[in-house]
């Protein structure tokens, strides 16, 4: 039981950013939780009041530093991070600006790298941590209308790759989550209602695939797996 270690969330939300959170406190994790907007945190600190909730904004190297110092001395080093902040910028090379591109690249890609440099010292003094990054289908391929977002999940897939081949032989696991669906939350369900539960991703297990792969042995660590539903095509 990993009694007193610390779980960092970057990017959480009511949906898989809650359940990684809950899995991990279950775990006996203290689990930390940053976030932009403050009506997510404020909610999040209701739903889970052991939590360290904390706003911060990726895009900003120097706030995602201070964000992370203040957890650092609230809850101890940052033993596992799970790097969950994504944007969604969508459409053709018709349809998105380069700010948007830009913005992209940012959130999903530059601010991952940020995190991964803040989290790093921590782990290796620790001789070992958990770092994993939340990516997407698009990661794997460019849709035509994922111009922006597809070429930003790819930077960040590659980086996590180069991160896991440098800092396996420290102990430190990485590992990237393909999330192949759409996620059962309220929204989604009401944007799509005509869809069956078993359509969607169901947050809570999406959290227990992450917990397990931080748990795995040195000789057999996971670095790319992929989550679907059955009824999601591939």
């Amino acid at each position: 039981m990993p009694e007193g270690k610390t779980c960092l969330i970057v990017g959480a939300g009511p949906g898989n950013g809650l359940a990684i959170a809950r899995r991990f406190n279950q775990g006996g994790y203290r689990v930390a939780l940053l976030a932009r907007s403050p009506d997510n945190l404020r909610r999040l600190q209701e739903m889970l009041p052991a939590a360290h909730c904390q706003r911060c904004d990726v895009t900003l190297p120097d706030e995602l530093a201070r964000a992370i110092v203040s957890v650092r001395a609230d809850l101890g080093q940052v033993a596992v991070m799970i790097y969950n902040a994504g944007s969604g910028m969508f459409g053709s090379i018709d349809d998105v600006s380069a700010e948007d591109f830009e913005a992209a690249w940012r959130v999903n890609a530059l601010g991952c790298f940020h995190a991964v440099c803040q989290v790093l010292p921590d782990m290796r003094s620790a001789g070992g941590g958990n770092i994993v990054i939340i990516g997407a289908t698009a990661s794997k391929r460019g849709s035509a209308a994922f111009a922006a977002f597809a070429s930003a999940k790819g930077a960040q897939y590659n980086l996590a790759q180069s991160l896991a081949r440098h800092l396996g032989p420290e102990g430190i696991h990485v590992s990237y989550a393909v999330i192949d669906g759409v996620i059962g939350l309220e929204r989604t369900r009401a944007r799509l209602p005509d869809k069956p539960e078993e359509f969607f991703l169901q947050p809570d297990d999406i959290a227990a695939a992450v917990y397990d792969v931080t748990q795995q042995r040195r000789s057999a660590w996971t670095f790319e797996f992929d989550l679907r539903p059955f009824a999601e095509r591939w």
